[in-house]
């Protein structure tokens, strides 16, 4: 059992009140939390007052080690902090962090991918489109976008059979759910079809997630009128309640879209003594950091990097790896609380007019 007073003292004589991050690790080097403060010595001795059964009494009593890192500043700290708890996912991070105020559509990595509505990204091989900002919609939306593209909303677990399988198998399967009998999804439970089909259908939903395809509305859209031709008006409202909230979806997500987009800059984060940094942002993800130039080579190094970063070639919307999507959620969060810090901000093309050496 460690010594909270021997951590205590570590802390006391060793860290200093200044920007980083810091973990506390359990017995077998299990790393318990991570943090960041501006102050890592006031924050860390703050844990040792805490009244027992308290969250922080609970981690310094398990805890057996504590380590910090100093970062300049408190933008690049909390950059810090997400990177570890994303690849780590420490048991007290995951336990007590608040919920993200955004939600991710999940293309799983099945032989029939299904799309799910995930309020968290995690490194399971996965493609994530996001991040989404209306999360209590987004569950109906992605049923609908299913139900319009014949995509599979059964559990995981179910077993998948394309008919171009058939041959091998040498029988029909029954259908497993209501959606097959019904005809709403393409059912690959049970032979109906091909996964030439289904990945068809799976790429045009990803396009829809990327904002370059119309074909789910459109599909809506002939429903509807197949259904007025007919005289069947109840159908007919209920296709075109659809069609408005699939399209208030698509309008929303090319919304926040432009303000992701609208991250895109150089940006200059003053740090502790002096340490002055710039930040290559594009799309929400910082591309590169480096020293802030004072001087004429260090600008034209830094010229170099804006012309490197911002000159590769733009592959549009697409689907995000687990850090990058959480890279974006913290960057957006970050300017959406400090407004102020877009007075830092410059185009890379206003940079490089205003600083790369003549």
């Amino acid at each position: 059992m460690h010594s909270n007073s021997a951590l205590r003292e570590q802390v006391r004589s060793q860290a200093e009140d200044r920007p980083g991050v810091y973990r506390f690790f359990g017995p077998g080097e299990e790393l318990l939390y991570v943090g960041k403060s501006v102050r890592v010595r006031t924050r860390l001795l703050s844990y040792f007052r805490a009244p027992r059964g308290d969250k922080a009494w609970e981690l310094v009593n398990e805890a057996s080690r504590v380590a910090w890192d100093y970062i300049p500043n408190e933008f690049a700290a909390l950059v810090r902090e997400m990177k570890l708890i994303q690849r780590w996912q420490p048991r007290f991070n995951v336990q007590h962090k608040r919920r993200r105020i955004y939600a991710f559509v999940k293309v799983t990595r099945e032989p029939a991918p299904r799309l799910l509505p995930v309020t968290r990204v995690v490194d399971d091989g996965a493609t994530y489109y996001g991040p989404f900002p209306r999360v209590v919609a987004l569950l109906r939306t992605v049923r609908e976008v299913c139900h319009v593209l014949g995509l599979r909303d059964c559990p995981g677990t179910t077993p998948i059979f394309f008919d171009d399988q058939l041959e091998i198998f040498n029988a029909k399967r029954p259908p497993r759910c209501l959606r097959a009998d019904l005809r709403s999804c393409l059912a690959p439970c049970c032979g109906r079809t091909s996964s030439a089909e289904y990945r068809k259908a799976v790429e045009t939903a990803r396009r829809f997630l990327e904002g370059r395809a119309e074909a789910p509305l459109h599909e809506v859209e002939e429903r509807m009128r197949e259904a007025a031709e007919r005289m069947d008006f109840e159908y007919a409202a209920l296709m075109r309640d659809r069609h408005e909230r699939l399209r208030a979806f698509r309008d929303d997500l090319v919304a926040f879209r432009g303000r992701v987009e609208d991250l895109t800059f150089v940006y200059r984060v003053p740090g502790f003594r002096g340490d002055d940094r710039l930040y290559l942002l594009r799309r929400g993800r910082i591309q590169r950091d480096l020293p802030y130039p004072k001087g004429r080579k260090a600008r034209e190094r830094a010229a170099q990097a804006i012309d490197d970063v911002y000159g590769e070639r733009d592959l549009g919307p697409g689907g995000l790896e687990p850090e990058d999507a959480a890279e974006i959620l913290l960057v957006a969060r970050w300017f959406r609380l400090h407004p102020e810090e877009r007075r830092r901000t410059l185009s890379p093309e206003r940079w490089l007019e205003e600083k790369r050496p003549a």
